[in-house]
């Protein structure tokens, strides 16, 4: 057998799936199945069994939320920049990073209908709807997104097919753009329009959640890429690889200094906001504070130095990049209840404060804030349901570059 041939041979299975692809299928059903098992549960038993209390009534399935929104937006945004722009791009990665946005946004929607303790009342969001809250700005904005990202992903399949003009993929390209920077913005603003929570109050935290996105999202597409390469599903060039290890570089630098602006703001002299940064840096927050600082610093590190930029080192910075991110969801969201802002709740019971055989000041004295093993369970099943739809899509739609179909 020639080397031609041997190598057609290899990449045969690919083509179709493989057996690698549909195992992970089963395997992701099969934890999503279970986390609907738990997610069951919870509803028969109420959402007490989870750790959210009246001090903190958002937990790990809104902080998942809100990294996954992060994760979507950042595929949408690099498969859409070049295309919207005219600009080379980088390789054959674009429908792979718009099918990665669209498993996360599954998972970010997943994640809100598992932390309502009534799921099966989801219509009254829309019958007894608020406009004017940030909350339902974010669920229009997050059914439109989906739609849009399924809609460009078609759009990208029509368009190597001759179906789409090149003009119509731009304008819908630059739609999805705006789009991604929207959803994003919306989801800041649940927390930073907040005046009763100090640390979610400030005008900088939506483009600070975009420059997250563009972290978060850069590094999951490195990392989907190399696997998909290493699989043999679809050809990429180390010098693209190359150039989206740059930009997450770039995108990690201006994330960390949004971080330092809002440090210094709230930590100067005489600030009402010392308190905050004595909590991240030497508080019951430190491990996300420091983990998110150093994961940061050494992705950087790893792309900016040519001699470091081998490709396992560079999924290793993509991965640093999600979880600095995830460090960074967890101090934003505990964070803002580790404050305290009542005086005293209605009464100290244990439905309603997380360590209720004390006082209001035991009760802050270490993270106000821990899930239970149910939360745990449900989340994974959750996240599970992302990496399925991801798979499927690997193996029934066309996503490798036309001229490897």
């Amino acid at each position: 057998m020639s080397d031609t041939t041997a190598a057609v041979a290899a990449k045969a299975p690919a083509k179709k799936g493989g057996a690698g692809l549909n195992i992970a299928i089963g395997v992701s059903a099969v934890v999503t199945a279970i986390g609907i098992a738990l997610w069951a549960v919870q509803i028969s038993g109420g959402m007490v069994q989870t750790a959210m209390r009246n001090l903190d009534s958002w937990g790990l399935y809104i902080t998942s939320f809100m990294f996954f929104v992060g994760l979507s937006a950042g595929g949408l945004i690099i498969s859409s920049v070049p295309k919207a722009f005219g600009l080379k791009g980088f390789g054959g990665i674009s429908k792979v990073a718009v099918m990665t946005s669209i498993a996360a946004t599954v998972a970010a929607i997943g994640l809100v209908v598992v932390d309502m303790g009534q799921p099966f009342r989801v219509w009254e969001l829309f019958v007894y709807s608020n406009l004017g809250s940030p909350l339902m700005w974010d669920i229009i904005v997050l059914m439109v997104y989906l739609i849009l990202s399924c809609v460009y992903l078609w759009a990208q399949i029509a368009a190597e097919k001759g179906k789409v003009s090149h003009a119509a993929l731009r304008v819908i390209s630059v739609v999805a753009l705006v789009c991604a920077v929207t959803v994003h913005s919306v989801t800041a603003w649940i927390f930073g329009l907040q005046q009763s929570h100090e640390m979610w109050h400030t005008a900088l935290l939506a483009p600070w959640f975009v420059s997250s996105a563009l972290v978060c999202g850069t590094g999951l597409v490195i990392c989907a890429a190399v696997a998909l390469r290493a699989a043999g599903y679809l050809t990429w060039e180390q010098a693209d690889l190359v150039k989206l290890a740059k930009l997450l570089a770039v995108f990690l630098l201006v994330d960390l200094y949004f971080f330092g602006c809002d440090l210094l703001t709230e930590g100067f002299p005489a600030a009402s906001g010392a308190e905050i940064v004595a909590m991240l840096v030497s508080g019951p927050l430190a491990p996300f504070f420091w983990g998110e600082v150093v994961l940061s610093v050494l992705a950087v590190v790893i792309c900016v130095v040519p001699s470091l930029r081998t490709t396992p080192m560079m999924v290793a910075a993509g991965l640093f990049a999600i979880a600095a991110i995830f460090c960074k969801r967890v101090q934003l969201l505990v964070g803002g209840f580790q404050v305290p802002n009542l005086d005293y709740p209605a009464a100290m019971t244990p439905f309603t404060v997380t360590d209720w055989q004390g006082n209001m000041a035991t009760a802050y004295q270490g993270l106000v804030y821990w899930p239970t093993p149910l939360e745990f369970g449900i989340a994974l099943g959750v996240v599970a349901l992302g990496f399925l739809v991801f798979f499927l899509g690997l193996k029934l739609l066309p996503l490798k570059p036309a001229d490897e179909q």
